[in-house]
């Protein structure tokens, strides 16, 4: 499945194949140290950068105002 942006389907990808095998070989196993952190990271900037170009930040921000996970959401992104 491809991203919200062709930029980031690429690191999307890696990131999956990953967390596929992280989670088939460690995780049901026990194992619950992370593994794909930093591609998750890569990802996350890459959708919230796509988000902010297509100027769907605004909008993500009003639709989650005056929620309790909608407060915590527009902090998470504003420090981007």
């Amino acid at each position: 499945m491809s991203s919200l942006s062709s930029d980031c389907t690429e690191v999307k990808d890696r990131y999956d194949t990953c967390f596929n095998k992280w989670y088939a070989e460690k995780f049901l196993k026990g194992d619950t140290t992370p593994a794909c952190d930093e591609l998750f990271k890569q990802y996350r900037e890459c959708v919230w950068k796509a988000i902010h170009d297509r100027q769907l930040d605004t909008l993500i921000a009003d639709a989650t105002k005056g929620s309790v996970t909608g407060a915590a959401s527009a902090a998470e992104t504003s420090s981007l």
